[in-house]
């Protein structure tokens, strides 16, 4: 099967199938004298469900994201409702059918309810009673599969198979030792693919059917350099596989000793290589990978798998605990960027076209209690070390005026209080709309730094939606007016004595790291797990010999011509 590489490597393990999606369940007539039988039936799959709940409750890591319990306590109120306990069994003993049947239909009954509700946040409770069922369903037919089971053959771990997955599982999914995850939807830079980058296991999406051929327990093969799954393979695929893996494995280990070694050209040019981050715990993973840095810090992550949003107490901790743990290395930390695929329960919805509606820095001026609350925890976490707040996805001058008056006012707030935090504490742009790029010199003056966000920068750019499979083999950093854009904001910033740097994917792709660097980047941001194997490209190459490459590059406009030319640029 072939899909979308999201994260290179080769993983060999065993399918373990999850879904969000509704099961298929029989439809079958219960003889009268069975009835009772089927009403305890379905007793006992509650009490199953039940207690394979607590008993997940009660195994919470305490490392875990105190969320993981507000999610499990949710699925048990929802397994408690008599909405779902009780009313099954009334409609076993009404039309002597079988428990399944009957889970079935007060599912569709409950949901049909939801989809009337115009409340956000109760609207968007269908996805956890779809999940509650599910385990009732599969401890129905035998096979509850609520814990993934344990390593087979040897220690050789499990391979996530899932019809999609939204940001928020996969933040929950590194609970687990998977060795991969493939799914069948899902874009090369969706925010799922980002924030599974962060896992440095290899993983493929917009595989189609992957979840409907694969069986579970089934032994796979993903290799995610080539966005390929080989299912059931013979011995000669494995043996050969498990090689490339060894072979993968020893150049990770080299790419190590590079960890603290500085990132200059040959001809001594330092290069800054900063880290993305969702998490406080990701910190770690920065250091192990010796960054420079956080070049971006996606707070919104800390809002999701919750049913309350973070107090300004909570990310006032979280904010100081990531300044501390970087020791006086700059952080980059960005207001939340929801809206698109990533929700606040309750607070919005995702409307016709939810990468163009509602979200980011749009959001946060129609939420200035909100808003306000993580600036002053930003601002009170400045004290503790180099922070930087970079403000995402600005359009116009309006909106970038609107902001530094909230950021003034949150100033006012602390200084009335007598809260401590660093007054000359810089604030930066994304620049990931066009409309920005080619106004540049509007955010330029008011601005201390600018980042470019490339990934939602070519989506604009290229009118398509980077979440959506269907188009994205049109999805393309080497389009000829992307790399004019980039090339333009670069080179505007740096006329301008203003910082810039790159956060998006392209700071992560060596393919790219020299055509970046003859454009005049100085400072790159990425999953920390391709920090070293950009460094390596950096050690290798010459600033002198990549400008004038890069600048030809530019005048071309033969996509065939310019991969051939960005061939020879990394040779």
């Amino acid at each position: 099967m072939h899909g979308i590489p999201v994260s290179g490597g080769i993983a060999i393990g065993h399918a373990h199938l999850v879904s969000h999606a509704k099961l298929e369940v029989a439809h079958y007539v219960v003889p009268l004298q069975q009835v009772a039988d089927e009403v305890a039936r379905f007793a006992a799959a509650l009490e199953i469900v039940r207690a394979d709940l607590e008993a997940l409750r009660a195994q919470i890591p305490p490392s875990a994201p105190r969320e993981f319990e507000s999610f499990l306590n949710l699925h048990l109120m929802i397994l408690d409702d008599a909405t779902l306990s009780k009313a099954p069994r009334v409609i076993i003993e009404t039309e002597h059918c079988n428990a399944e049947w009957a889970l079935k239909v007060q599912m569709d009954a409950l949901l049909g309810q939801f989809d009337q509700i115009e409340d956000a946040y109760l609207s968007e409770r269908k996805a956890d009673v779809i999940q509650v069922v599910e385990r009732l369903l599969k401890a129905l037919l035998g096979h509850p599969g609520y814990v993934p089971p344990p390593a087979i053959n040897g220690g050789e771990r499990l391979i996530l198979v899932a019809r999609d997955l939204s940001p928020a599982d996969v933040i929950q999914f590194r609970q687990h030792q998977f060795a991969s995850f493939i799914t069948d939807l899902g874009g090369a830079t969706s925010h799922t693919a980002i924030v599974a980058h962060s896992l440095n296991i290899p993983s493929i999406v917009a595989l189609h059917h992957a979840r409907q051929l694969i069986r579970e327990n089934e032994l796979l093969i993903v290799d995610g350099t080539q966005g390929m799954v080989v299912v059931d393979p013979d011995p000669q695929a494995l043996a050969e596989y498990r090689l490339r893996q060894h072979q993968w494995e020893l150049e990770r280990q080299k790419l190590k000793r590079l960890r603290d070694t500085r990132a200059t050209t040959l001809d001594q040019v330092e290069i800054e290589l900063q880290a993305n981050i969702e998490l406080p715990d990701d910190v770690e993973q920065v250091r192990e990978y010796g960054a420079t840095g956080i070049g971006l810090f996606r707070t919104e992550f800390l809002f999701l798998n919750r049913d309350g949003l973070p107090d300004e107490d909570e990310q006032f901790e979280a904010y100081r605990r990531v300044v501390r743990e970087m020791d006086g290395l700059p952080v980059t930390v960005r207001t939340y960027d929801l809206g698109a695929d990533k929700h606040i329960n309750g607070k919005q919805s995702p409307g016709a076209n939810p990468a163009l509606g509602l979200r980011a820095i749009r959001l946060s001026l129609t939420e200035p209690q909100m808003f306000l609350a993580q600036l002053r925890a930003m601002l009170r976490a400045s004290h503790y070390g180099k922070l930087k707040i970079l403000i995402p996805m600005l359009m116009s001058v309006s909106e970038l005026n609107q902001t530094l008056n909230y950021i003034a006012q949150a100033r006012r707030s602390l200084e009335d209080r007598h809260i401590a935090y660093d007054r000359g504490v810089e604030i930066g742009g994304m620049i990931e709309i066009p409309a920005a790029a080619l106004a540049l010199n509007t955010f330029v003056r008011k601005l201390d730094f600018l980042s470019i966000g490339t990934n939602d920068l070519i989506q604009y750019t290229l009118a398509l939606d980077r979440t959506d499979d269907t188009v994205s083999h049109l999805y393309d950093p080497l389009h000829p007016a992307l790399l004019n854009l980039v090339s333009h904001i670069i080179r505007s910033a740096n006329k301008a004595g203003k910082p810039i740097a790159l956060c998006g994917e392209m700071a992560g792709d060596v393919q790219l790291t020299r055509l970046l660097l003859g454009f005049g980047l100085r400072q790159f941001s990425m999953h920390p797990s391709r920090l070293l194997e950009v460094k390596q490209q950096v050690l290798q190459s010459s600033l002198r010999e990549a400008a004038p490459q890069a600048a030809r590059m530019l005048r071309t406009d033969d996509p065939d011509k310019l991969r051939a030319m960005l061939a020879r640029l990394n040779t």
